[in-house]
Protein backbone atom coordinates (compact mmCIF):
# COMPACT_ATOMS: atom_id res chain seq x y z
CA UNK A 1 0.00 0.00 0.00
CA UNK A 2 1.50 3.54 -0.70
CA UNK A 3 1.64 6.06 1.16
CA UNK A 4 -1.61 8.02 2.30
CA UNK A 5 0.53 11.18 1.97
CA UNK A 6 1.26 10.52 -1.86
CA UNK A 7 -2.29 8.96 -2.73
CA UNK A 8 -3.81 12.38 -1.26
CA UNK A 9 -1.29 14.47 -3.27
CA UNK A 10 -2.25 12.58 -6.52
CA UNK A 11 -6.12 12.81 -5.65
CA UNK A 12 -5.52 16.37 -5.16
CA UNK A 13 -3.86 16.91 -8.61
CA UNK A 14 -6.77 15.11 -10.49
CA UNK A 15 -9.07 17.65 -8.78
CA UNK A 16 -7.00 20.18 -10.25
CA UNK A 17 -6.48 19.04 -13.87
CA UNK A 18 -9.76 18.83 -14.14
CA UNK A 19 -10.93 22.37 -12.41
CA UNK A 20 -8.36 24.12 -15.02
CA UNK A 21 -8.42 21.76 -17.90
CA UNK A 22 -10.86 24.16 -19.88
CA UNK A 23 -8.93 27.38 -18.93
CA UNK A 24 -5.72 25.48 -19.98
CA UNK A 25 -6.89 23.88 -23.30
CA UNK A 26 -8.18 28.23 -24.23
CA UNK A 27 -4.72 29.51 -23.25
CA UNK A 28 -2.70 26.96 -24.69
CA UNK A 29 -5.34 27.56 -27.97
CA UNK A 30 -4.36 31.32 -27.87
CA UNK A 31 -0.67 30.73 -27.41
CA UNK A 32 -1.01 32.61 -24.24
CA UNK A 33 2.35 30.34 -22.08
CA UNK A 34 2.74 33.50 -19.66
CA UNK A 35 -0.70 33.25 -19.04
CA UNK A 36 -0.35 29.10 -18.62
CA UNK A 37 2.22 29.74 -15.94
CA UNK A 38 0.07 31.77 -13.59
CA UNK A 39 -1.35 28.68 -13.68
CA UNK A 40 -1.14 26.15 -10.42
CA UNK A 41 1.53 23.71 -11.47
CA UNK A 42 0.02 20.59 -10.39
CA UNK A 43 -2.81 21.35 -12.84
CA UNK A 44 -0.99 19.74 -15.92
CA UNK A 45 -1.90 16.43 -16.60
CA UNK A 46 1.55 15.41 -17.01
CA UNK A 47 2.11 15.50 -12.97
CA UNK A 48 -1.02 13.24 -12.59
CA UNK A 49 0.86 10.00 -11.98
CA UNK A 50 -1.12 6.40 -12.47
CA UNK A 51 -1.54 4.27 -9.60
CA UNK A 52 -2.89 0.78 -8.93
CA UNK A 53 -6.96 1.20 -7.84
CA UNK A 54 -6.60 -1.26 -5.15
CA UNK A 55 -2.90 -0.53 -3.83
CA UNK A 56 -1.84 2.40 -4.86
CA UNK A 57 1.40 1.12 -6.46
CA UNK A 58 2.42 3.29 -9.22
CA UNK A 59 5.18 0.77 -10.66
CA UNK A 60 3.84 -2.04 -12.87
CA UNK A 61 0.67 -0.69 -13.54
CA UNK A 62 -1.16 -1.96 -16.37
CA UNK A 63 -3.44 0.93 -17.71
CA UNK A 64 -5.54 -1.14 -19.40
CA UNK A 65 -6.80 -2.87 -16.16
CA UNK A 66 -6.16 -0.20 -13.83
CA UNK A 67 -3.89 -2.26 -11.74
CA UNK A 68 -0.77 -3.03 -10.59
CA UNK A 69 0.86 -6.57 -11.90
CA UNK A 70 0.78 -7.83 -8.87
CA UNK A 71 -3.10 -6.98 -8.15
CA UNK A 72 -3.83 -8.16 -11.95
CA UNK A 73 -1.90 -11.84 -11.19
CA UNK A 74 -3.70 -12.50 -7.90
CA UNK A 75 -7.22 -11.25 -9.60
CA UNK A 76 -6.19 -13.01 -12.66
CA UNK A 77 -5.55 -16.22 -10.73
CA UNK A 78 -8.59 -16.30 -8.74
CA UNK A 79 -10.80 -15.30 -11.74
CA UNK A 80 -12.02 -12.07 -11.07
CA UNK A 81 -11.00 -10.60 -14.34
CA UNK A 82 -13.17 -11.45 -17.43
CA UNK A 83 -11.63 -12.81 -20.27
CA UNK A 84 -8.04 -13.49 -18.39
CA UNK A 85 -7.00 -17.12 -17.46
CA UNK A 86 -4.09 -18.26 -16.43
CA UNK A 87 -2.03 -20.10 -19.48
CA UNK A 88 -0.65 -23.67 -19.17
CA UNK A 89 1.00 -25.63 -21.99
Amino acid sequence: MAKKSQLARNNKRIKLAARFAVKRATLKEAGDWEGLQKLPKNSALSRIKNRCALTGRSRGYMRYFGLSRIQFREMARRGEIPGVKKSSW
